[in-house]
């Protein structure tokens, strides 16, 4: 079994790992990923600051580093922690839903698994990552909807 496990950073690890680890139990491999977003006209800002290109490709990269590292590290180590092998994925500047179906077809998952932090029959939700890729996505999809397994999920 191949999981994603697509997160934002909110995805309370302890819940998630106990969740996911059902769907191991004849083994399989773990790949939790992010999309970090570059703000339009940030990498303008650096090259202004710094206009020593490689300067400012290194503040970018470690701008994505630490974004990544927020966003995915108490997950990672929650699942390392519980035995299962964990791959991490970090995706730049492309829409997170397209992020998250690009990964998900590169890592060949048979499940990927992603948070909802609003009520998931709420006109609001439809415009939310995980009710986009519910509707796009091939491959199947468990969502944790907020506070169904702790705090809130992404």
């Amino acid at each position: 079994m191949r999981v994603l496990v697509a997160t934002s950073g909110a995805l309370d690890p302890g819940p998630t790992v106990a969740l996911t680890g059902r769907l191991l139990v004849g083994g399989g491999t773990v790949t939790v990923m992010t999309a970090v977003q570059i703000a339009p006209g940030f990498r303008d800002e650096l090259e202004d600051d710094d206009p020593n290109t490689q300067g400012a490709d290194r503040e970018l990269r470690r701008y994505v580093e630490e974004r990544a590292a927020r966003a995915t590290e108490r997950l990672v180590c929650a699942f390392e922690a519980a035995g299962y092998p964990t791959e991490l994925r970090v995706v730049t500047d492309v829409e997170p839903t397209e992020a998250i179906r690009t990964v998900a077809d590169d890592v060949e998952a048979d499940v990927v698994v992603v948070g909802a932090t609003r009520p998931l029959f709420d006109q609001g939700a439809w415009e939310s990552v995980s009710a986009r890729l519910v509707t796009t996505c091939t491959r199947p999809i468990l969502v944790i909807p907020a506070g169904a397994l702790g705090r809130s999920a992404d």
